[in-house]
């Protein structure tokens, strides 16, 4: 038997007047998930444990089976080691967006965040960014690592765990109050700005009329993780299949193979054939027991408030990921469990994460059912399925 997670980031969402009173993923033409949906079962998991902050850190960790309560020490952390940044106990890694703020105001702390991801910039164009900051602001204590499109890594060494704030929770408000309380950390973002509101890539990315990345955004402070390896519960080997190095990070932490896959991106134009014939590879070539296959475009989608696009990733999901896997694995004959779910709502609404319930489709391609769902939160949500704690998901995909 073959094993499988298949993790839609943000998919979930809560009814939109523009679609008819529908979710993006109740609207989005979606016959393979529905297909699976009707042989299989279909119901609720609560993934962010109660009082917990609803990201895709904690909630990717309970998906995996690690009780995020346990086992979490931050988000930048995870990150920190996929990009294989040598962290000491006593290192404090902190996530570092560049980010884009309005320009019109005279004083740093007036602007206004525009965009988390500043047009979901390519890791190319970030690094030069990113270097003309560490020339001016890389110190004996603060390191600055790139990582992919607008996600980077601030190691500081001896730090503090400080409480900052998640950018794509603050999309157009002023930035004043949201700024680090600690006046170094405050300090440096303020400078990066004046590096890079001038820099020659943002000159001609704002002459082409795409965002600037015009400042670092520091956030996600944390310790080094210590996670168990995935194969010491399950007894499976796994393999991990993601664009985004938080994700990656978590696979390097569990010691599950991490497989990459060139132009997967994070965007909506990621490399979703790639991505799915990897899934099959590693399965039916690899030897590998389980893979997860993580995709991050709903997310980004719903971080921008863009319905049309976030229903557009939700298809190109189930058509070019979802559909081709499981007929990829039916032609190799392999026997397989997949579980197809989101990691926590990004509700366009909100534009930034909740700790709802989320759907789950669970399908066995050995004991098919007959039954009339179709994989959606309101039909999920109707059936008795609910799995309160979600690090349990796992236990019952493995049935263990």
């Amino acid at each position: 038997m073959k094993y499988l997670v298949i993790l839609g980031d943000g998919m979930a969402d809560r009814p939109i007047e523009s679609l008819g009173g529908k979710t993006p993923l109740e609207y989005a033409k979606t016959p393979t998930m529905d297909e699976l949906a009707a042989k299989g079962e279909i119901g609720m998991v609560h993934t962010i444990p109660d009082g917990m902050k609803p990201g895709s850190d904690t909630a990717n960790l309970s998906v995996l089976g690690y009780n995020p309560r346990e086992f979490y020490s931050g988000r930048s952390p995870l990150e920190a080691l996929s990009i294989g940044v040598p962290m000491k106990d006593t290192d404090i890694a902190l996530r570092c967006n560049i980010v884009t703020l309005s320009e019109e105001e005279e004083n740093y702390e007036d602007r206004t965040i525009i965009d988390h991801s500043s047009g979901e910039i390519s890791t190319e164009e970030c690094a030069v960014l990113l270097e003309a900051v560490k020339k001016e602001l890389e110190s004996d204590i603060f390191h600055f690592y790139v990582g992919t499109s607008y996600r980077h890594c601030l190691i500081w060494e001896n730090g503090e765990v400080v409480d900052l704030v998640q950018p794509h929770d603050v999309l157009g408000q002023k930035i004043g109050d949201k700024l680090p309380a600690n006046e170094t950390l405050r300090m440096m973002m303020k400078k990066s700005y004046d590096i890079l509101v001038n820099h020659p890539i943002n000159v001609e990315r704002k002459k082409k009329g795409l965002n600037p990345a015009n400042s670092c955004w520091f956030w996600g402070a944390g310790t080094k993780p210590a996670l168990y390896p995935f194969t010491e519960r399950t007894h499976k080997s796994g393999a991990m299949i993601s664009a985004v190095d938080l994700l990656k990070g978590i696979a390097v932490g569990t010691s599950m193979k991490v497989i990459t896959v060139d132009g997967a991106n994070g965007g909506l134009d990621t490399n979703y054939e790639g991505k799915a014939a990897a899934a099959v590879d590693v399965l039916t070539k690899d030897g590998c027991d389980f893979v997860y296959v993580h995709l991050e475009g709903p997310d980004e989608m719903g971080h921008q408030g863009s319905v049309e696009k976030k229903v557009k990733a939700i298809e190109r999901l189930d058509a070019r990921i979802v559909k081709p896997i499981v007929e990829g694995l039916k032609a190799a004959g392999e026997d397989f469990r997949m579980v197809i779910l989101p990691d926590h709502p990004t509700p366009i609404c909100l534009r930034t994460h909740t700790a709802d319930n989320v759907p789950y489709l669970l399908y066995d391609s050995t004991k098919e059912r007959e039954e009339s769902w179709h994989y959606n939160e309101r039909e999920a949500a109707q059936t008795d399925n609910f799995i309160a704690e979600g690090h349990k998901l796992i236990e019952y995909l493995f049935e263990m």
